[in-house]
């Protein structure tokens, strides 16, 4: 199986994102595989071993991605990446707008050479929603006196302090960012689909057509 992946073209992937929005746990999530026991517990990489590789089979074809992040030994700049995801905490929605902000004119600085480069956008933390949290209502975002508990909106409910899945959809959209995507690294929920996705757009980018999403439109995983 190692010879396999001998001759495997190598696809580089870097998540930006603010300090704490969960890159490295995400990444540390994918070394248990796509069926992890139960039992099973995250053991978390280490940025001084970056890029983190991953062999994968698609198509019939392998292919290594190797991961990065912001706490790459060299600094994120100077990376030449195939594919970008931007990352953002679910249960922090001061970091979708640095996202919106910062984070987009960091690619656009260091980036901006490549038009064909596929960006991502990625919600992390899914698990802070509840399951009620999908039936339609949407919450107002709380305000410094809500966080205690001491606010209501008008029709009672308890106001919220994440991002709802159409807000970030609309930033990516904004963005022009070819995909959107959620998962929770915490509970493993959607995190193989997420994988799989940005892997199929990862290993496109090796072909001549690119992994970039046609039109206008933002692919929703």
């Amino acid at each position: 199986m190692a010879d396999f992946y001998l001759d495997a073209p190598e696809v580089p992937i870097l998540l930006l994102g603010d300090p704490g929005v969960g890159k490295s746990t995400f990444l540390s999530r994918l070394t248990l595989g796509p069926h992890p026991a139960p039992t099973a517990s995250i053991t978390p990489l280490r940025s001084l071993d970056q890029p983190h590789p991953f062999n994968i089979r698609l198509y019939n074809r392998p292919y290594r991605f190797s991961f990065s992040d912001t706490s790459s030994p060299t600094h994120y700049t100077l990376l030449h990446p195939s594919l970008i995801i931007l990352c953002y905490s679910i249960a922090i929605p001061s970091s979708l707008a640095s996202v919106q902000g910062y984070w987009k004119e960091v690619v656009e600085r260091h980036f901006g050479y490549d038009e064909m480069m596929p960006v991502v956008l990625l919600g992390l933390g899914r698990d802070v929603r509840q399951k009620e949290d999908y039936d339609g209502k949407v919450r107002a975002m709380a305000t410094e006196g809500a966080l205690a508990g001491e606010e209501e909106d008008e029709e009672g409910l308890v106001p919220r302090t994440f991002v709802y899945p159409q807000e970030g959809l609309r930033v990516a959209q904004e963005m022009r960012c070819d995909m959107y995507c959620e998962c929770s690294a915490l509970t493993g929920e959607l995190c193989q689909e997420v994988f799989e996705d940005i892997a199929k757009r990862a290993a496109r980018t090796t072909t001549q057509k690119g992994g970039k999403t046609e039109g206008t439109d933002c692919a929703v995983m």
